[in-house]
């Protein structure tokens, strides 16, 4: 209903896991990183836990779209199955021509020979199990015996065991301790933080279309609060918060429009929002009764202690009476002064939203480019052009324009101009020049500022431009088969990086096979597409360890290793 209002393509917040609408938070990217180390050992269990609605089926897909290519998968989604209906699943998802009858037997030694025959042509096999806490006993003990299925050096199925956190609880049992004894590697994913909560939310409007943000800043601290950090949750709160607005015709969604659609989405946030707050209640109750004993009590307190000074200065030398005297007595900050600043407080300064309108801060195009221009040594009055891109060009540089989140800013680690949006429409254009894990360095006016992510996120829709500096070689698309001076700058480059590649004399400047797997494991690393190719974007994180270091972000927390 609100789609067109919106000016929109599509629901944000639909349910259904959508690959493209994927946000990887920080800790999103830790799991990943477990699980991925997990199968790469090759051997055991990998396991992955998360409460309900925090994303633990979406992470499935990445997962699955980093894997090696000589990696067959089989996933299995459903866990209510027999033992004869699981291995039968898992023979169907990998191809596997079952016998005829149904003798668990034949099925396993036709699954075995499989994974031999595979194994045999230098490919691995990963089986996915997701919903694992829902797995009966016997199933559980099916799957650690496939893990017997093994040469002589190493396992021949890898198996991934997907769950909320009944799953550890299940695997504390007794009986359990062998297949227990088998996970290599474990995570336990957790809800958004913060301003990752903010991220997602301004991530999945842009996807669908968006070209405005749809929330402000004090409906993201409500979604954070009441949605616990929960994707699932924040979902359903923003979609009823979203045909809200569009009821009463708001071109923004508020916290007002938040709380009130809380009590429209039903039970689930009911249970949850209770879960969240027993302890703020418990902590208001000793807040209360502090702050009504202090008040009952107050003259008596404040006459004992008046005496008691008194009682002091009276013998107390000349010289330390007036310190005597000063003293106060200071209450310490209330338990619920803690529990509300939950998200970070705003500054003394004014706030961004008045920075952006001062008409004597220059938040012009031009005046963007000369300061991004002056981190890489240049002079950009000294150029011409139309455009900062066709100055950047002159100065033997190049434009990178993305959309993306802080993470992305943060993985590519340079001096960014960033687009922000106010509230009347005018698009402002600043400098960042560093990029902490709650803030970033704004250059505004005369001087840098340091402003809160949760105030920029109510301005920025994810645009951002940087500049890079192509090598020597040229910045043309290097793929497979090529043979040209660039591999071998290619080839430096990834030595730079850490990803040495063996070679000989004549393979210096070939783009080979094993070239192209160093090329997707740098890739991978980097959390870029791993397609092999070195196109725009893998050059621009291999020119972040030239020795000629271009200028990057400061206390930018980056995977880039110096």
């Amino acid at each position: 209903m609100y789609i067109q209002y919106f000016g929109l393509r599509e629901n944000p917040f639909a349910l259904p896991p959508d690959p493209r609408y994927l946000y990887l938070g920080l800790r999103h990217q830790e799991a990943l990183a477990h699980l991925m180390y997990g199968i790469t050992e090759g051997g055991g269990f990998v396991q992955l836990t998360g409460e309900v609605g925090t994303g633990k089926t979406m992470m499935i897909r990445p997962l699955l779209e980093r894997l090696p290519k000589n990696v067959n998968v089989a996933l299995v989604l459903c866990p209510f199955l027999s033992v004869r209906e699981f291995i039968a699943a898992v023979c169907d998802d990998l191809g596997v021509t079952l016998p005829p009858g149904d003798s668990l037997k034949a099925m396993i030694d036709v699954l075995n020979a499989y994974l031999l025959e595979t194994h045999a042509q230098g490919r691995r096999t990963v089986l996915v199990v997701d919903e694992a806490h829902k797995l009966s006993l016997e199933v559980l003990e099916q799957i650690r015996l496939l893990t017997n299925l093994e040469t002589t050096k190493e396992k021949l199925l890898q198996i991934i065991l997907v769950g909320q956190p009944e799953l550890n609880q299940l695997l504390a049992r007794q009986d359990l301790r062998q297949l227990a004894q088998r996970i290599t590697a474990r995570y336990n994913l957790k809800a958004l933080l913060w301003e990752e909560s903010c991220e997602y939310v301004l991530h999945r409007c842009r996807v669908a279309g968006a070209q405005m943000p749809l929330f402000n800043r004090s409906a993201l601290r409500a979604i954070f609060r009441l949605a616990g950090g929960i994707p699932r949750v924040i979902n359903v709160l923003c979609d009823r918060a979203l045909l809200g607005a569009y009821s009463v015709g708001k071109p923004k969604v508020n916290a007002a429009l938040v709380r009130k659609a809380v009590t429209e989405v039903g039970p689930d946030v009911s249970v949850m929002q209770r879960r969240w707050w027993i302890p703020l209640t418990a902590a208001a109750a000793t807040v209360s009764l502090l702050a009504f004993t202090t008040w009952h009590f107050w003259p008596v307190i404040q006459k004992a202690t008046i005496a008691a000074t008194d009682a002091v200065a009276a013998t107390a030398p000349k010289d330390e009476v007036p310190k005597i005297a000063q003293k106060q007595i200071v209450f310490p900050p209330s338990e619920m002064d803690t529990v509300a600043a939950l998200p970070p407080g705003p500054s003394q300064e004014p706030s961004l939203e008045k920075l952006l309108a001062d008409e004597n801060i220059p938040t012009d195009t031009d005046t963007a480019f000369t300061r991004l221009f002056a981190y890489w040594q240049h002079d950009y009055a000294q150029f011409n052009g139309a455009t900062g891109c066709d100055r950047a060009q002159q100065a033997g540089l190049r434009c990178l324009f993305e959309s993306g989140t802080w993470n992305n800013l943060r993985q590519l680690n340079r001096p960014a101009i960033i687009e922000l949006t106010d509230s009347s429409g005018a698009r402002h254009h600043v400098l960042i020049t560093a990029l902490k894990e709650d803030s970033v360095s704004l250059e505004l006016g005369d001087r840098l500022r340091e402003v809160p992510l949760s105030d920029v996120n109510q301005f920025w829709y994810g645009k951002f431009l940087s500049l890079w500096k192509p090598p020597e070689s040229g910045d043309q698309l290097l793929i497979r088969g090529m043979r040209s001076p660039a591999i071998v700058w290619l080839r430096d480059a990834l030595a730079r990086a850490n990803v040495p590649v063996a070679q000989t004399a004549e393979q210096a400047d070939i783009f080979d096979a094993d070239l192209e797997a160093k090329v997707k494991e740098f890739q991978r690393r980097h959390q870029i597409e791993d397609d092999g190719l070195v196109g725009q974007m893998t050059l621009v994180l291999l020119t972040n360890y030239d020795k000629a270091s271009p200028p990057l972000l400061a206390n930018s927390e980056t995977v880039t290793a110096r």
